[in-house]
């Protein structure tokens, strides 16, 4: 038996990916829908790009995520033993340039790999690379709003493996649970699980998880650029500041007509303010980097107009969890008398007014060999007296309104009291 090793490669966008069906001009499985493939003799890794381009004509616009573990695929038919790579990359567009190999292509739910005609193994070269409740939890470089789409994914994904008809995994109700408490510094990953899981709360089936789950996914995303629109008309033409890695403030930077003049403090520990920087960089985007020690100055000459940060959680009095450095700007901005906005969905508003704060890694402070204390960190509570309002995709919501919004997200938690620990 021949043993040849593959490359599949999953583009992701908005959640769903792309899958594309084989064409009579490909050796193998014609007509039969895969991913992204090629050989991979040699250099996996470049062979992954090389096919991206090739198949697809998207490379510019792909985000490596992660790779999974190589795995075999044996074929009597053809006397070969494929040995499969799977790669997950997130993609910015879709707009795909298909080449001889492909027939036709769709933007789908993994899920529906399971209910076509694939080739040999597809699913399982999917869950080698698709998010887990680990991969959320160990996630220090995305915001909440990112890892919110994952949480709903693994929730869609497992709904729609027990939907076609597959065995395994956990009860349903225990991995929303699991899913809703894997960040808790981050309360919109438990607010959108427990909205999907609340609309099932009668029909307890997978198929209506899996559909409930689908449509937050869409929901959540709609939301997000909702924000995004409304928190651009607040900079537009100015000089705005903001830090770390908010994709919903990333978004309204790009969308802000006209452009605004940009600054961004580096973030750390982490540095995520210093990855934006240097991708909208890449963009064209001129930005300018700054230390975060360097804010307080900044604000100080009057060289700001607006400070727009992003919000990890809003808790029911309306004081704000977001990346350590987010207090000292704000209080800084209302020191100068600088208004100071956060751009976050409602979702992101907490049920309760309990504290979950994350550390980073002490070595993301200092390396060396001395014996020190460290501390480090990642996300720290910025007082609501010090914002100007939260801008939602309802548009500016005032501090005194975050209550209702925590009663009204308060409801959906309850499909817990009724629902079966063992109900699958």
């Amino acid at each position: 038996m021949t043993e040849t090793h593959v490359v599949t490669c999953f583009l992701r966008h908005d959640s769903e990916v792309l899958l594309l069906r084989r064409s009579d001009a490909v050796g193998s499985y014609q007509g039969q829908w895969g991913a992204v493939a090629g050989h991979a003799e040699g250099d996996p890794d470049h062979a992954a790009r090389q096919e991206i381009a090739e198949e697809t004509g998207l490379l510019d616009a792909v985000a490596f995520v992660r790779s999974g573990a190589p795995f075999p695929v044996e074929d009597a038919d053809l006397s070969t033993r494929w040995i499969a790579h799977p790669y997950l990359f997130d993609c910015d567009r879709r707009d795909v340039r298909l080449n001889d190999e492909t027939t036709e292509h769709a933007w789908d739910a993994p899920t529906e790999i399971l209910r076509r005609e694939t080739v040999p193994k597809l699913w399982t070269s999917y869950e080698h690379v698709a998010p887990t409740l680990e991969t959320i939890r160990d996630d220090v470089t995305h915001g909440s709003a990112y890892l919110s789409l994952r949480a709903l994914e693994v929730l869609r994904d497992a709904a729609g493996f027990r939907a076609a008809g597959r065995e395994g995994g956990p009860p349903l109700s225990e991995l929303a649970r699991d899913l809703a408490q894997v960040r808790s510094s981050m309360t919109v990953i438990a607010n959108r699980i427990h909205r999907a899981m609340y609309a099932c709360r009668d029909d307890r089936t997978p198929a209506c998880i899996e559909r409930e789950a689908h449509d937050a996914i869409g929901r959540a995303i709609a939301v997000e650029a909702d924000v995004a629109r409304h928190a651009a008309n607040y900079i537009a033409g100015r000089t705005v500041l903001t830090l770390s890695r908010s994709g919903t403030v990333v978004a309204a930077l790009r969308q802000a007509d006209p452009p605004p003049r940009i600054l961004i403090a580096a973030s750390a520990p982490g540095r995520e303010g210093a990855a934006v920087a240097e991708a909208l960089s890449y963009e064209g985007i001129d930005v300018t980097l700054l230390p975060d020690a360097a804010v307080a100055t900044i604000l100080a000459r009057g060289d700001v107009d607006v400070v727009l940060v992003g919000a990890d959680t809003v808790l029911p009095n309306g004081d704000v969890v977001n990346k350590v450095g987010t207090r000292a700007a704000a209080l800084s901005a209302h020191t100068h008398q600088i208004p100071c906005y956060v751009a976050t969905a409602t979702d992101k508003v907490s049920t309760d007014a309990t504290l979950h704060l994350e550390d980073a890694d002490p070595a993301d402070v200092y390396d060396g060999d001395a014996i020190l204390n460290i501390v480090a960190p990642r996300f720290e509570v910025t007082p609501m007296r010090y914002f100007s309002g939260l801008i939602t995709e309802d548009g500016l919501v005032g501090m005194n309104e975050v209550g209702d919004i925590a009663y009204e997200l308060r409801g959906y938690a309850r499909w817990q009291e009724a629902w079966s620990t063992r109900h699958r």
